[in-house]
């Protein structure tokens, strides 16, 4: 704030110059009103995505961790094109996709796996190692034998290097549309060969033997971004104190209090120093360590590894807190009780001695921990000077034990579901015509849905002798469609019935039903198509995760009472008539019962096949309706009934329907309805039979029903019962 003032004051008065003065008096007073803060160690990266520049050092990654990676070698875009839709009377669309092949450097080490892939910040790869964009990835490990990638050595030829000793993955036609058409920013889970712990043999392999055994309390991850080793160590030293000694054997790393056990204890102090060393005891009781560090920074294992922090207890000094931090994954109670442990150490590294004496046990030297004569705890023996008349160490007492570890809470943070691929479920069908297509043309539909909500779509093809012809994409919203759960008998379909009901087994716990009203019902919601039968329902309601109960049907919909008269078995398919459904195109699929469609998913190890079913019924004219029979004065019967029209549902202006068909034309006929005895054919809605031919009728084929069925122009409606004649 004072930085702000002072500049724009120092401005006004001495303009550009008197500005800049101004600003530097205002940051010292901001430094002393707010303190100026403090962060140690290696910044944790924020925002780390995948790069590609020259020179720029492979890490080493241990235990597990969230690592960027480096592109070492990548194809151009690959561009390809589909047709979907189309046919007479609708317009096509050319749908364009790209996919490219590239490799990503993980790390400089070996690894034992790979684990979750983010790109963008979404789930790319899943913990079962799914893929959730079309593709194909591989891994190398990182070992000495790994062989050179046959897609790298296709491109690059026997130039191809294996890239041994570096851990890489390699993606093969890794479809970009989800991406905005470019490699997105990934990001890995990678796991060492301990992959829950980091020792510090691991991070310095050239120390003694026994340092290998020393592990990093509560670091389940630790990555070395390169360049010295000894600023690694400085960085884990400032969280997990080390005594570091070189002997005859080597390095010798440890953690500063794995010597405690069978602690020696120093000989007694010699009574008297000479000038120069209380001269050089008072110069190192002087020196200051520096101030509590409070707070900790690293990766969140239980938060996908995103930065978090924990702050230890106890009081805040004033100005800003210091932090440290730590390009170490852990769990969030693991970060607090290393925080609590920094703040409880610091505490007491000011308490210094200076013990001079003249006699030492040899196996005592810089880092080892003893005890004092006279005084409690341990100390740690920070230096060790040689005088004329003995030998000075300068003391640093250890903090005591720490008590109960304090658990902690990651908080939240909205990760990604990783929702596992799964199997395409398909179901292909003609529907009735709906009034808004080409009459003409067959209302050919694809149902598509899978048991779990990680399904991400699938490629549709039609079968053509003994290959698959790619037809278009399944849309990526999951279909409603099942079985029914128990048969449901006949209906007249004439009114709506409020007390039947029918009950659907669904594949997934996810997928569901809603209610609705009459005026709902009356604008076409909730319809079902149950085998050949449009059905209307009012009320949904759960019975388990997986069955519902729709109740309140209307029957017979969509010109389907045929269907609605016969009923339907337990396990007839049943699919809700809505815009999750995927439209075929009828210049590509024909309407014939020998059809058969099938999806290609990732989820789908092998095509998922459907057969076309109730092939013609969209171009087929329903069935007349309201038979009226009059008996004429001379004994003729005069039948007549209603015309309808397909996709002509809804009778607006209490008018005729439209014809549709090319003509208008029926057929009347006299029993069984394969094979009638007699038949006759009629333009109009009207048919007269003479009482001569009734007898004659009667006598040579005795009782049978009398018949009608409209002739349209692909086909015949179902037969209405005009009356039997006897």
């Amino acid at each position: 704030m004072a930085t702000l003032v002072l500049s724009a004051v120092g401005t006004a008065i001495g303009g550009p110059i008197g500005g800049s003065i101004g600003a530097i008096i205002g940051q010292q007073a901001d430094l002393l009103i707010f303190g100026g803060g403090s962060r140690e160690g290696p910044r944790l990266k924020e925002l780390s995505v995948t790069t590609s520049s020259y020179g720029q050092p492979i890490p080493r990654h241990f235990g597990r961790m969230r690592v960027a990676g480096t592109v070492i070698w990548s194809t151009e875009l690959v561009e390809s094109s589909s047709k979907e839709g189309g046919g007479k009377g609708r317009p096509s669309t050319k749908t364009y996709s790209y996919s490219v092949s590239f490799a990503v450097a993980l790390s400089s080490t070996p690894l034992a796996g790979i684990g979750r892939i983010w790109a963008d910040g979404n789930l790319l790869r899943g913990a079962s190692g799914d893929l959730k964009a079309a593709g194909a990835m591989r891994t190398y490990l990182g070992t000495g034998d790994n062989p050179a990638d046959p897609l790298i050595a296709a491109d690059r030829g026997s130039s191809a290097p294996a890239f041994r000793d570096c851990a890489y993955v390699v993606f093969e036609d890794l479809q970009l549309a989800d991406f905005g058409n470019r490699i997105p920013a990934l990001t890995f889970e990678v796991f060492g060969h301990d992959d829950a712990q980091v020792s510090l043999g691991q991070l310095v392999p050239q120390s003694d033997p026994v340092s290998g055994q020393v592990l990093l309390e509560n670091a389940r991850g630790f990555s070395d971004e390169g360049g010295p080793v000894g600023s690694s160590l400085a960085a884990i030293d400032k969280v997990f104190p080390l005594s570091c000694v070189t002997t005859a054997a080597g390095l010798k790393l440890a953690a500063e209090q794995s010597f405690a056990a069978n602690v020696p204890t120093l000989p007694e102090q010699l009574s008297s120093l000479d000038s120069e060393d209380a001269e050089a005891r008072d110069k190192r009781r002087g020196e200051k360590r520096g101030r509590e560090p409070l707070a900790l920074r690293y990766y969140d294992e239980e938060r996908d590894y995103q930065p978090g922090v924990q702050r230890a207890l106890g009081r805040r000094p004033d100005g800003r807190e210091s932090m440290i931090d730590l390009p170490a994954a852990m769990t969030a109670t693991g970060a607090r009780q290393l925080a609590n442990s920094n703040a409880h150490r610091t505490r007491f590294q000011d308490e210094t001695i200076l013990w001079k004496t003249g006699e030492l046990d040899p196996q005592i030297g810089p880092g080892s921990v003893v005890k004092v004569p006279g005084s409690s705890g341990f100390w740690s023996v920070r230096s060790w000077e040689w005088f004329d008349r003995g030998i000075e160490m300068g003391l640093e007492r250890l903090a005591p034990a720490l008590g109960a570890i304090v658990a902690s809470d990651a908080g939240s943070a909205n990760t990604p579901l990783d929702l596992p691929v799964t199997p395409t479920i398909l179901d292909a069908f003609e529907a009735p015509l709906d009034g808004a297509s080409d009459p003409a043309n067959p209302v050919l539909l694809a149902a598509t849905t899978s048991i779990g909500a990680g399904w991400r779509g699938a490629s549709l093809f039609v079968e053509q002798g003994s290959a698959l012809v790619e037809i278009g994409s399944a849309r990526s919203e999951r279909a409603v469609m099942g079985v029914l759960a128990s048969p449901v008998g006949p209906s007249g379909s004439a009114i709506i019935e409020p007390s039947a009901f029918l009950e659907v087994d669904l594949p997934s716990d996810d997928l569901g039903f809603a209610s609705t009203d009459i005026t709902g019902v009356a604008m076409g919601a909730n319809r079902l198509l149950v085998g050949g039968e449009v059905i209307q329902f009012l009320a949904a309601a759960p019975i388990n995760p997986f069955r519902w109960k729709l109740s309140g049907l209307l029957r017979g919909r969509a010109g389907t009472e045929d269907a609605a008269i016969e009923g339907h078995a337990a396990e007839t398919p049943v699919v809700l008539l809505d815009e999750r459904l995927t439209t075929l195109d009828p210049a590509s699929v024909p309407s014939s019962t020998t059809t058969q469609i099938a999806a290609i998913g990732q989820g789908d190890e092998n095509a998922v096949y459907s057969a076309l079913r109730n092939v013609g019924v969209s171009r087929r004219p329903p069935m007349p309706v309201a038979p009226r029979i009059r008996i004429l004065g001379n004994g003729s019967i005069e039948a007549c009934w209603t015309r309808r029209a397909r996709g002509q549902w809804r009778w607006n202006d209490g008018g005729g329907v439209p014809l549709i068909e090319e003509t208008e034309s029926y057929e009347v006929g006299f029993g069984p309805i394969s094979a009638p005895a007699a038949a006759w054919n009629t333009s109009e809605a009207l048919f007269v039979l003479e009482p001569a031919e009734q007898s004659d009728l009667v006598s040579q084929f005795g009782s049978n029903p009398l018949w009608v069925r409209q002739i349209g122009t692909f086909g015949q409606s179902s037969p209405l019962l005009l009356t039997i004649l006897s």
